[in-house]
């Protein structure tokens, strides 16, 4: 089990979301497009659509998959599948992440994932209504002249039940990889996606929907669940919360090496058509009502998890009950000769 401790001064929220839609649109790179180039899973709110106006989107939705009923965000990210050695791919299935801290909706979540902020009191700025940022390239296919190993990550689980969940997010160095795991992995595949915790106080997006935040002076801080990291940089100034999203794929199912690439290569890839795992990426717009989220990161009182009490709960079954409708009608869950889009541009 990783080891988090609680901190005076801190929240750390630890809450699960189940998938609200799969679907081929992209509100934030691709606002109006349906279809977009790939498919994508998402959490949180009844807003999600094709385009979402700069605004604030608690007051579009009026239900969500988490179990903070005062989340109305949305998260999403790329799908994962396998492609088998005939050449055609299956969806890989997302199963719920394991109750810690006194969470008990998390394990009864329909796909999703699990979603994490921490904050701590009187120095850091909840997200102002409209705000929206996204994190990772889906475009990489290589590591870079900087490992971004703390801020994306896949976690190979060495047995059922998150085997070998001991570190903290992406911070084993075994078993966390900045690319797909190359092994079959016996327990299934984590992915973590943390996003920057450093705003320009001024812009709610940017034009590539990155440049208003960044990261702390000292570079990507790795998660603690107790602090965002070291001072943030002139150019942004303001401490946000820091996100991360925590996803659990059911890869068992295709751990017959039978099945996988003629060359032995590890058989996985993203809906981008990435099969190094470098292009994992996640887009984000706030959607927490009123000041619900600023009271969350003034807690401070060292809580950890997903039952605070100055903050609304639902139970599975409402939040589960939560969905979009598809814009785009394709097949999301049966054998594909191609990936879903692999026929756009970028």
């Amino acid at each position: 089990m990783p080891q988090f401790g609680g901190n005076s001064g801190s929240t750390m929220l630890r809450f699960g979301c189940s998938q609200v839609v799969i679907d081929r649109i992209d509100p934030l790179v691709n606002p109006g497009q349906a279809p977009s180039p790939h498919m994508h899973q998402v959490a949180g709110g009844n807003a999600f659509n094709t385009t979402m106006q700069s605004t604030d989107i608690s007051k579009l939705a009026d239900c969500t998959t988490c179990s903070y009923s005062e989340d109305l965000s949305n998260y999403w990210t790329a799908n994962m599948y396998f492609k088998a050695k005939n050449g055609t791919y299956k969806r890989v299935p997302q199963v719920p992440n394991r109750d810690l801290f006194q969470d008990t909706y998390t394990k009864q979540t329909h796909g999703g994932f699990v979603v994490y902020y921490v904050g701590v009191k009187g120095k850091t700025t909840a997200f102002k209504p409209g705000f929206r940022m996204l994190v990772g390239d889906a475009n990489k296919r290589a590591q870079g002249t900087t490992s971004l190993k703390s801020q994306t990550c896949f976690r190979c689980y060495t047995a059922p039940n998150y085997g070998g969940d001991n570190a903290a997010p992406c911070q084993d160095a075994k078993l966390d990889t900045e690319y797909f795991p190359k092994q079959a992995c016996p327990g299934g595949i984590r992915s973590n996606i943390l996003y920057p915790t450093c705003w320009d106080g001024v812009n709610l997006d940017s034009p590539d929907h990155k440049s208003h935040v960044a990261y702390p002076k000292a570079g990507p801080f790795a998660f603690s669940g107790t602090s965002t990291g070291a001072d943030c940089p002139s150019t942004h100034p303001v401490k946000i919360p820091q996100i991360m999203l925590e996803i659990v794929w059911d890869t068992t199912q295709f751990n017959n090496k039978a099945d996988w690439p003629a060359d032995g290569s590890q058989p996985f890839v993203l809906s981008t058509g990435d099969n190094t795992g470098y292009g994992q990426h996640g887009d984000y717009v706030f959607g927490w009502q009123s000041d619900s989220l600023q009271r969350a990161m003034d807690d401070g009182k060292g809580y950890m998890g997903s039952l605070l009490k100055t903050l609304k709960q639902q139970t599975p079954a409402v939040g589960n009950a939560c969905a979009v409708k598809n814009r785009v009608m394709e097949d999301r869950d049966g054998w594909m000769s191609k990936l879903p889009g692999m026929d756009m541009p970028m």
